[in-house]
């Protein structure tokens, strides 16, 4: 049997190496080069490249003809650091906020560990998925011919969640991560000087008038059954100080998870911002954008990775989230093709949030991450004697 001490000091190792070395998405060469080797070292088929700096291990023992997915992210953000920790990144205006470099290095242990240990029967593909955080890089992985080049029947991922205890596990079947759609209104007039708004279209005040008409969308338009989330956060315009706009643009993202009240959302902007605009006599335009498709999990697979989970961290530190997140997750696409559950581990009471520049992921919760991945292989590729 693998020392799992052991194992636990040198997943901290790797997952601190890669937090000093965070790369944005399609940017992860040198974490990708050392997922590769090491996941060689293990004995395990390895090819790159996959979706640009995608990486696929696979480990097959047995005789079955069954195979399952075991998926981490590994791009960072381009958020400045404020850890002050001795392994603080090292590239400026980079982080690893958002705990990539420990979902990595949690499932290299878990293909270390599967590895020598076995106690399987079937296929478990490794993989590495660059530019998770801004919804591209499944896509390029599944465009790049994933599921014909690497077949597997089910596919799972981790992720670390802030405000719950390091040993806690939650997920739900069902819908468990919403879908984000972005947005850019443009508002046309003609500007002028501000002292002189009766002799001009500007859009300030258009503007203005159409976030606040926004808020209806959800409060009055929506059932009152449906989720939904309309938040704008930006306004920018040409104008200055003494000149009145003549365009503004807002930009913002919506949050829902299902597509009909994603086509909602998106019909009854339109229909505001031109109501809007016309009510003030400038023009408007549109252009929406969905970034994230929802998080959906099979229920039945969610209901084998609570049994999995609840064999590691107990019946009490086996939960069931209440409602969906409102956060989005490129893991969604991987799960438009093929079954699987999305989870979360907890990152500690006291962690701070995900995006944060003081956020760190929580070492301790590496070996949880791996036991959990080990169990799953096990659970859906049992060994019938």
């Amino acid at each position: 049997m693998t020392d799992l001490t052991h194992l636990q000091a040198e997943m901290t190792e790797w997952r601190r190496d890669f937090h000093r070395h965070p790369e944005f998405g399609f940017e992860e060469h040198r974490t990708a080069g050392l997922v590769a080797d090491r996941l060689r070292a293990f004995g395990l088929e390895v090819e790159t490249g996959v979706g640009g700096t995608g990486v696929v291990g696979t480990l097959t023992r047995g005789t079955s003809n069954r195979s399952i997915a075991l998926r981490a992210d590994m791009d960072a953000l381009r958020i400045q650091e404020a850890t002050n920790a001795p392994y603080a990144s090292s590239h400026d205006g980079t982080m690893h906020a958002c705990g990539h470099d420990g979902h990595t290095a949690m499932l290299l242990g878990a293909a270390k560990l599967l590895s020598e240990e076995g106690g399987f029967d079937g296929t478990v593909r490794f993989i590495f998925q660059p530019a998770e955080e801004w919804g591209q890089g499944a896509l390029a992985m599944l465009e790049d011919g994933l599921l014909q080049r690497f077949p597997f029947d089910e596919i799972y991922g981790i992720h670390n969640m802030p405000g719950y205890d390091v040993g806690q596990f939650r997920t739900r079947p069902g819908p468990v991560m919403s879908a984000e759609d972005t947005f850019e209104i443009t508002l046309t007039g003609s500007g002028g000087h501000a002292s002189r708004p009766d002799k001009t279209q500007e859009v300030m005040v258009a503007a203005c008038a159409l976030v606040l008409n926004l808020q209806t969308i959800v409060s009055r338009r929506l059932s009152p059954t449906d989720i939904g989330v309309v938040s704008v956060t930006e306004i920018l315009s040409d104008g200055v100080r003494n000149a009145l706009p003549g365009t503004a643009r807002i930009l913002g993202d919506t949050r829902s998870f299902t597509p009909e009240v994603s086509a909602e959302i998106e019909t009854n902007m339109a229909k505001i911002a031109a109501g809007t605009a016309s009510a003030y006599g400038v023009l408007a335009a549109i252009e929406y954008r969905r970034e994230f498709i929802p998080t959906v999990n099979d229920p039945n697979l969610t209901k084998a990775v609570m049994k999995a989970a609840a064999t590691i961290f107990g019946q009490n530190n086996t939960a069931e989230l209440r409602e969906p997140i409102s956060a989005s997750e490129d893991f969604a696409q991987f799960l438009a093709h093929v079954p699987g559950c999305f989870m979360f581990l907890g990152n500690g009471k006291d962690s701070k949030a995900l995006h944060h520049p003081e956020y760190d992921f929580n070492d301790r919760g590496l070996i949880h991450g791996t036991k959990l991945h080990r169990a799953i292989a096990r659970e859906r590729l049992p060994i019938i004697t």
